[in-house]
């Protein structure tokens, strides 16, 4: 995997095939440790490039540490989803009525020229559960094949603080039952975009935030699982159907933030069923807070990025009573509007967590917390 030796110390050429990606610290290049405390440098070699990814030319700083893993639910039945496939499936519509004149085709290089209050509209009946919303099930090696499911996004903020943002792709979310009662579904929505983040601090990985829902979880890196086989790379495990992303494998309670309830009313389950591995299918960029632009990693031409502007619904907007598809109970829908893009996912951050009116908790164990535990943790 590795075939030429680093020399200077103003470029790095990575390969998204790579396992483990090189972390540029001052003139070596590191690979990630399961913790922190021995994360030391060391002279590595540089990844070959993948002919089928002809890409990162140059990375002046750092860019891509040790990207988490994904465990998708054993009994997943949406998958990851190729981000152009969710346009070419699409029509675009304005409360309920075609754009006129939109882009055609319509693709990740057209999409910003469409509104803010526009929905991205199966064409499709989803309730017919048609084959595109399913995805594309991750092969033996953790590769979704010819489809590209994830962005990676780069924040450098100076002074040695980079977040980098691993976005999820998927088109479809199956929102879950009350109780586990069928008869009680809700929360389900076209389109799904999920991530998590991983803090850095001078090169060191700090902090990984998993995105649950309106709200999420934050750890040390140094805690969270790794996988056997790479380290370096922590791992996420995503919930069947609504693919939240937690730190541990099991069921989850999610009716009330930062509690995990017996019994809960609202449950996500987890486990360590198929294995993803985002970074084989995905597109890179650095992101520029300071007029919120994004650039391709890759100077060839061939990323596209313009869909990153996008700011309407990747998804169905949620439908009315009138349709016989949808039911509503105590303020809740079975179906529910899709979500906006990732430059809604507040890419510049200060905290670990969002900004989202509630505590973050940066959690040292990976067990749920009692409410006393979770005083004892940082707060930010």
């Amino acid at each position: 995997m590795f075939s030429n030796m680093v020399s200077g110390d103003k470029s790095l050429v990575h390969s998204i095939s790579s396992i483990s990606i090189p972390v540029r610290v001052g003139k070596y290049f590191v690979c990630g440790s399961s913790s922190t405390s021995d994360y030391q440098p060391h002279h590595l070699p540089l990844p070959s490039p993948n002919p089928a990814h002809s890409f990162f030319p140059y990375i002046h700083q750092l860019t891509n540490p040790p990207a988490p893993l994904v465990y998708l639910h054993s009994q997943e039945q949406y998958f990851p989803t190729d981000i152009q496939s969710q346009l070419t499936n699409s029509i675009p519509r304005v409360n309920f009525q075609p754009v006129s004149n939109p882009p055609n085709p319509l693709d990740l290089n057209n999409l910003n020229q469409l509104g803010g209050d526009v929905y991205l509209t199966s064409k499709d009946d989803v309730t017919q559960n048609p084959e595109w919303i399913k995805g594309v099930r991750p092969d033996g090696n953790g590769k979704t094949n010819n489809a590209v499911t994830a962005a990676i996004i780069v924040n450098d903020k100076g002074n040695g603080d980079v977040d980098v943002f691993y976005m999820y792709y998927y088109a479809y979310n199956y929102g879950g039952t009350v109780l586990g009662l069928k008869e009680l579904n809700f929360g389900n929505h076209v389109g799904d975009w999920e991530h998590t983040m991983l803090r850095f601090k001078d090169g060191v990985p700090q902090w990984l935030w998993y995105s649950q829902h309106a709200n999420g979880q934050a750890f040390k890196y140094d805690i969270t699982q790794k996988h056997p086989s790479s380290p370096s790379r922590p791992l996420a495990y995503s919930s069947r159907g609504s693919h939240a992303n937690y730190a541990i494998p099991g069921k989850h309670d999610h009716t009330i933030p930062n509690f995990n309830l017996p019994g809960g009313v609202l449950e996500d389950h987890t486990d360590a069923g198929i294995l993803w591995d985002p970074l084989q299918a995905a597109y890179f960029y650095k992101f520029n807070a300071g007029d919120a632009s994004f650039t391709p990693y890759d100077q060839s031409g061939n990323t596209p990025v313009n869909y990153l502007y996008f700011k309407g619904r990747w998804g169905d907007q949620e439908y009315p009573t009138s349709d016989k598809r949808q039911v509503k109970l105590f303020g809740q829908a079975k179906f529910s509007s899709g979500p906006t893009g990732p430059a809604d996912k507040q890419l510049n951050r200060s905290n670990v967590c969002p900004e989202n009116g509630k505590k973050c908790i940066l959690r040292g164990i990976l067990v749920p917390r009692s409410l006393g535990d979770e005083e004892s943790e940082d707060v930010e």
